[in-house]
């Protein structure tokens, strides 16, 4: 067994089974994870920063189940940070994992983390979020999931509404919108399924809200149900427990119609590099917060139409 250590500025932080290979298809270990989240930590924490994360876990790599942890396990060691969480179905409190330093990324590398999932809203003030998150799963072609998101993009911009790219590294794309934080989830999410709505209503052919996947024809859900308290969405830069460690990656809106785009293109061999060539697409995102309220109006009148 293989013992790598990182050093920071309070603490070194020790990942345990260093060789323990967690993506058998490229030979991927934990040690090269993270390397990976050790390179890219500058980028990922803008994302992560206060957020509660839910933690996808995978002790004997990805060829075996994995599992969700929400709750910071009572072993985690003091310096990692939690928040006290709500949990609105049972009323009960539980900690959960807040990723503000990068010692705290490697710890939970060690941990056998492969992929983060964060809130889209705070620490302080977890019912307002500043983020609103569309998720796009082509249910076929890739080229579904690229129309889609151009179209939500071209509407969003008729809203005058910012919006920011990203692969999933999964199967699709993410349309994200900076909020300012001044309006609640149940606010946010109505203006998100009232938008999708209209959307589909212009291509009723190829996208639609319909919930129910028996009732979806083969069309694109335009999936607008993150937008809620203790949802979460991949955090920019993570990696996925997919083959070849792909990575969920900000875009720019001009790679959209590179013809060579997937969902799963970019992956942690690359990575850091790209954003050294490139640097984060998505690093004005956190400062260009907007209110819904005009968006809203003009998204009433266009509704009219």
């Amino acid at each position: 067994m293989s013992v790598r250590e990182f050093a920071f500025d309070d603490r070194a932080v020790r990942v345990g089974n260093a060789d323990k290979v967690l993506f058998p298809d490229i030979g991927l270990t934990e040690g090269d994870l993270a390397d990976y989240y050790y390179r890219v930590s500058g980028a990922i924490l803008l994302h992560l920063r206060n957020r509660p994360v839910s933690m996808q876990r995978f002790p004997e790599g990805i060829r075996e189940r994995g599992f969700y942890a929400k709750q910071t396990p009572d072993y985690f060691p003091d310096w990692v940070e939690s928040v006290k969480i709500e949990v609105l179905e049972t009323g009960e409190i539980q900690p959960q994992v807040v990723v503000n330093k990068s010692e705290t990324l490697i710890y939970l590398v060690d941990q056998a983390t492969i992929t983060l999932h964060a809130w889209l809203s705070r620490t302080g003030r977890l019912q307002y979020p500043d983020k609103l998150i569309f998720d796009l799963d082509p249910p076929g072609d890739f080229a579904t999931a690229r129309d889609a998101a151009r179209e939500l993009h071209q509407l969003l911009d008729e809203l005058e509404l910012p919006s920011y790219l990203m692969t999933t590294g999964s199967r699709g794309l993410h349309v994200g919108v900076p909020l300012d934080g001044s309006a609640e989830f149940d606010a946010v999410r109505d203006f998100a399924r009232n938008l999708a709505g209209l959307l589909a209503s212009r291509a009723p052919d190829r996208l639609t809200t319909e919930t129910r996947k028996n009732k979806r024809g083969g069309r694109l859900f335009l999936d607008y149900l993150r937008n809620a308290y203790a949802q979460t969405s991949v955090a920019p830069y993570s990696v996925r427990a997919k083959p070849g460690a792909p990575v969920a990656t900000p875009l720019l809106w001009a790679e959209l119609d590179d013809p060579q785009l997937t969902s799963q293109r970019f992956h942690v061999g690359i990575l850091s590099d790209r954003l050294g060539e490139h640097g984060d697409p998505w690093a004005d995102f956190y400062d260009r917060g907007v209110s819904l309220a005009a968006a809203r109006e003009r998204l009433a009148h266009l509704m009219k139409q």
